[in-house]
């Protein structure tokens, strides 16, 4: 079997008096599609915040490639990437400014420091060949010019160029056709095949039964379901998301 690159032991999380996760364990291997899924409420963003470094758990630790993570820079060290639900583009910047967004390439010498242009738009046209995207063709184009689904494959396109191992997406889907829906499965597809682990929250189950290679359902900050997609139908996951309410 291939190699964790995300282990999560004991994790438990409250805010007050409310329990948000109570002993979540979770493994995802290379090259492994992981769905998150549960109603409103089941600890589904807590426990993505808590993998990303941007919330901290209460018990237990989260590990990348055997190193604890605890931290956004603990996140960018180990290398894990993150696309948000609202994508965090900057619609005025090109494809490549985008793309290095936080990660600029310079030339010169202090103080007489400038954006690399050139070597940015060359390693993002290579970021986006490497996930086999043709639907982004030129890099210099604002990303205002884009459609939903090019800016969801340009955000994935983004996190893999800066994630070693572990991808994190929070509905990726959400508002796209169905057109832009497949071009945007196929990037994460792409991602997994270069070995890196992905984690999504989605309430697309649809997608999400043809995307992934497991389906965790969380439930009241537990896990009750660790399943294989292959045979379920919409209503079973749906049956063990809601339990008996």
């Amino acid at each position: 079997m291939s190699q964790e690159v995300l282990t999560i032991s004991g994790l438990g999380k409250n805010f007050g008096a409310v329990t948000a996760l109570r002993d979540v364990n979770l493994t995802v291997h290379e090259g492994e599609i992981v769905a998150l899924l549960g109603d409103n409420g089941a600890g589904k963003s807590t426990l993505m915040n808590i993998i990303c470094g941007s919330n901290s758990a209460d018990t237990g630790e989260v590990l990348v490639n055997g190193e604890s993570l605890s931290s956004l820079s603990d996140a960018k060290k180990l290398g894990v990437g993150v696309v948000y639900q609202d994508l965090a583009l900057s619609p005025q910047l090109t494809l490549a400014e985008n793309l290095f967004l936080g990660n600029e390439a310079k030339r010169g010498f202090f103080p007489f420091r400038f954006l690399d242009r050139p070597r940015m738009q060359r390693e993002s046209k290579e970021a986006i060949e490497k996930l086999g995207i043709s639907t982004l063709r030129d890099v210099r184009l604002p990303v205002a010019s884009l459609s939903g689904g090019q800016r969801q494959v340009l955000a994935v396109a983004r996190a893999m160029k800066w994630a070693k191992n572990l991808i994190l997406l929070d509905e990726p889907t959400a508002a796209l056709g169905p057109k832009q829906v497949e071009i945007v499965l196929d990037s994460i597809r792409k991602a997994s095949d270069h070995g890196i682990g992905v984690v999504l929250v989605s309430h697309d189950i649809p997608s999400v039964l043809k995307l992934a290679d497991r389906i965790v359902i969380l439930r009241h900050g537990t896990i009750v379901a660790d399943l294989s997609p292959e045979g379920l139908s919409v209503s079973d996951v749906v049956t063990v998301m809601v339990g008996d309410e």
